[in-house]
């Protein structure tokens, strides 16, 4: 099946991110939303961008999009949707909804309406009047904005940063796409020192170190659309012997993190092992202040901690002057770091070269950029 429509999905402010990831995976032909970019792409593609990519949430199917004002043509416009090509007849499919700013306002109806529209379809398909739902998962979304319904079919599940490498997690992890996002946008190259000095359970460390080796995030875990028989079990195959044939392990990496937490550190150790990169990477347990990347013409990216109380604040701040005095320090290293603090320059002690909009989960962050090197010729992503 050639010329499909498939959606990205993103957070907030890494669009442009997934963008460049889709662009230099070959599609061209996109279009960018708030939280998403769709796509021009085949039935193969679908294997391929889920394993490729690693700022994205998750990869959808885009069954139709129509303007729906009642719950009539909402029925109506759902059931002339081609479901049976999609879905088999023991497939489980349930129905998720979102509204906004639209007529349609309540959510439960208007999944009770999608999923009745799709089962009456599929009556027709497979003339039968009962659906066990047994088989793969058809996970769908009837989401509303403007009175314009989008539908879609969920080839991820779980997801995209879920890669499978982390088995524990402190408190409060950075997630991996948002990590791998922070490495893309300080233009890191592998052949630089990477060090994150407030590195958690590892997350941002490993990132860097799949993208200097090329190493698809996806390829230690599995996908409900590896079940769909409309997807050949071949195109998996392809796209995951791709996958392997194109990472470069000979590139050596020079890169590290610490943190004071030394369970934090334990983890962090573990992942690092788990993704295949116990000896690339030097974790230890150290306070900020006693932290000392190694190499010259580095890089620091990190995700200090958030102060919710006030006395974690002031202990926030201390963090912040004491990552400054690390970036001073190290005088041909530059410093990213993303944070909510609104006085994080004041703290850090001089103004940042660049300052990006992001969202960690839900919350509002700067990605605060200290450039201690020549500025780049700027990238498609930046």
């Amino acid at each position: 099946m050639e010329n499909l429509q498939l959606i990205a999905t993103c957070p907030m402010g890494l669009e442009s991110i997934v963008s460049y990831e889709l662009k230099q995976l070959g599609y061209e032909d996109q279009m960018t939303e708030n939280g998403r970019v769709t796509f021009r792409a085949s039935l193969s593609d679908i294997p391929r961008t889920n394993l490729w990519l690693r700022t994205a949430d998750r990869v959808l199917v885009k069954m139709g999009e129509f303007q729906a004002t009642t719950f009539e043509a909402l029925f109506e416009q759902t059931k002339a949707l081609p479901w049976p090509t999609w879905v088999p007849a023991h497939a489980e499919f349930p129905v998720q909804g979102r509204s906004q700013k639209s007529q349609l306002s309540s959510v439960p109806a208007c999944q009770s309406i999608v999923k009745k529209a799709i089962v009456e379809k599929m009556k027709e398909a497979y003339r039968t009047d009962w659906f066990e739902e047994t088989g793969p998962l058809y996970a769908i979304e009837v989401s509303l904005h403007k009175d314009v319904a989008t539908l879609t079919l969920d080839t991820t599940g779980p997801s995209l940063h879920k890669r499978g490498y982390r088995k524990l997690v402190t408190e409060a992890p950075i997630k991996e796409t948002m990590a791998a996002a922070l490495v893309y946008i300080s233009r890191w190259k592998p052949e630089w020192p990477l060090y994150d000095p407030f590195c958690g359970s590892g997350t941002i460390a490993i990132e860097a170190a799949m993208i200097g080796w090329n190493v698809a995030p996806g390829l230690r875990r599995s996908f409900p659309s590896e079940h769909w028989p409309i997807i050949p079990e071949e195109d998996w195959d392809t796209a995951r012997n791709e996958a392997y044939d194109a990472v470069n392990d000979d590139i050596p990496l020079q890169i590290g993190g610490s943190d004071i937490d030394a369970s934090a550190i334990d983890i962090a150790i573990q992942s690092a092992k788990s993704a295949g990169f116990s000896k690339e990477i030097s974790f230890k347990a150290l306070p900020v202040h006693q932290a000392s990347p190694h190499g010259h013409g580095g890089i620091i990216i990190t995700n200090p901690p958030y102060g919710e109380r006030i006395s974690e604040q002031r202990e926030v701040e201390s963090l912040i002057q004491e990552l400054g005095k690390l970036h001073r320090r190290m005088q041909d290293w530059s410093t990213f770091a993303i944070s909510p603090t609104k006085t994080f320059e004041r703290h850090f002690g001089q103004e940042a070269n660049k300052r990006r909009k992001l969202y960690n989960g839900r919350i509002e962050c700067q990605y605060y950029q200290y450039f201690n090197f020549p500025k780049k010729k700027k990238s498609d992503h930046s």
